[in-house]
């Protein structure tokens, strides 16, 4: 690609005026609204939105804002709960253990979805993704006699729930 030009399939209108919107926001949120850093951040902002579309093109799905905004009560309830779980299991006179390793079947193709579903998941009590093969997402569980394949499919829903499938046609 040369210098100075947009990467293929550039999408025209709102999608690229969201991102650079998106970008231009953070850069006043972090720098300030000073007019003098104004200009740079047009450019920064301009450079973040180009970058971004090479790195990361649009696939057509639509995040659903609301569905995001549902979640945020049950990824604050899970996050205390698995920091709790962690602690309880490092202070807890006997630990409880029994560690190995799940192969999770993801609904998702790899990309895009399928990273956010293992970083969301990472948040379970004793469960961390450490690998990604072609078939499966390979988890590392802390104790592998609780219900972790069950949790996974039902936080694998929740996520799939937050995006909009473009039309068909």
């Amino acid at each position: 690609m040369m210098a100075g030009t947009a990467p293929q399939g550039v999408p025209r209108g709102p999608a690229l005026l969201r991102r650079f919107a998106a970008f231009y926001a953070l850069w006043v949120v972090l720098i300030g609204a000073a007019f003098a850093d104004l200009g740079a951040g047009l450019v920064a902002g301009a450079v973040a939105t180009w970058t971004s579309l090479a790195l990361l093109p649009p696939d057509g799905q639509r995040i659903r804002w609301l569905a995001v905004v549902a979640m945020v009560p049950a990824f604050l309830h899970k996050s205390v709960v698995a920091g709790l779980d962690v602690a309880l299991r490092a202070l807890a006179p006997r630990v409880r253990l029994a560690p190995g390793f799940l192969a999770y079947r993801a609904g998702f193709p790899r990309g895009a979805m399928r990273n956010a579903f293992a970083m969301y998941t990472s948040l379970m009590p004793g469960t961390v993704p450490c690998a990604d093969e072609r078939e499966a997402i390979v988890y590392h569980c802390l104790d592998t006699s609780q219900p972790v394949a069950g949790d996974l499919a039902e936080e694998e829903q929740r996520i799939a729930g937050v995006v909009q499938e473009p039309p068909v046609g």
